[in-house]
């Protein structure tokens, strides 16, 4: 793609005010694409993307209420990528004591959104533009503890060669993460987040925890080239392989 037909693309985030989300916005944005990031509240969204350029937007609604997101896409008009980092925080737990409606809030919280924003805004795609999923390397590590996570991210990870083919020449694909430093961990225990991360350290080929970077990379590799469709790439660091 040369710098001239990114700069003519148009770029949905949904779930651009934090994290992966942002990220992407901030590199696709610099290839100097019309960026249009999404986010739940309008303040929080609008200090995430101030100053990042005149060629990002944001728009300000909840990606659960279907209403709205069809309303989005009528307003935004057509679109060339569509990328969906929608995330919860639910879901994990020994399977024997999992709570499963906790597992039905995790859902709720990706599974569902995501599945609702690809369906609204596949209405406006440009046809042979893209869209992207993110999901967690829960979906395929299996590790103990995550067969729930496993179920939420698998189940969205399982639609994607289906879709590749329903809506070519538009081509669809999913980013896989691994352990990822984001907000998200904000919610976590210093304590306890700083001990997982010093044991990931140790064990990841990689030597490293992710970062938001990495993810956005690869998604920017997704958007970018136009003979990848139907594939999951997994930005894990090499979790699945210990």
């Amino acid at each position: 793609m040369t710098q001239k037909e990114q700069q003519q693309q148009t770029v949905v985030v949904v779930g651009g005010s934090s994290g992966v989300g942002l990220e992407t916005v901030r590199r696709m944005a610099a290839t100097g694409a019309r960026v249009i990031a999404t986010g739940r509240d309008n303040g929080k969204l609008q200090e995430a993307i101030g100053g990042l350029g005149a060629n990002v937007s944001g728009a300000a609604f909840d990606a659960c209420d279907r209403g709205a997101l069809d309303a989005f896409f009528d307003r935004v008009g057509p679109v060339d990528h569509l990328v969906l980092t929608l995330s919860g925080g639910e879901g994990a737990g020994e399977f024997a004591q999992l709570d499963l409606r906790s597992l039905r809030r995790g859902f709720e919280a990706k599974f569902w959104p995501q599945l609702e924003a690809a369906q609204a805004g596949a209405r406006v795609l440009r046809k042979g533009g893209s869209l992207t999923f993110v999901t967690a390397i829960s979906a395929r590590n299996s590790l103990p503890g995550t067969a729930g996570l496993a179920a939420i991210n698998g189940a969205i990870e399982a639609m994607v060669g289906s879709l590749a083919r329903e809506l070519k020449p538009s081509r669809v694909n999913a980013v896989s993460p691994g352990l990822v430093d984001t907000p998200w961990w904000d919610r976590v225990p210093a304590a306890m987040k700083d001990d997982l991360f010093r044991q990931q350290v140790e064990t990841l080929p990689v030597g490293r925890v992710g970062r938001p970077q990495d993810v956005a990379h690869a998604i920017q590799f997704l958007i970018e080239n136009g003979y990848t469709t139907g594939t999951v790439i997994e930005c894990d660091g090499g979790l699945r392989l210990v």
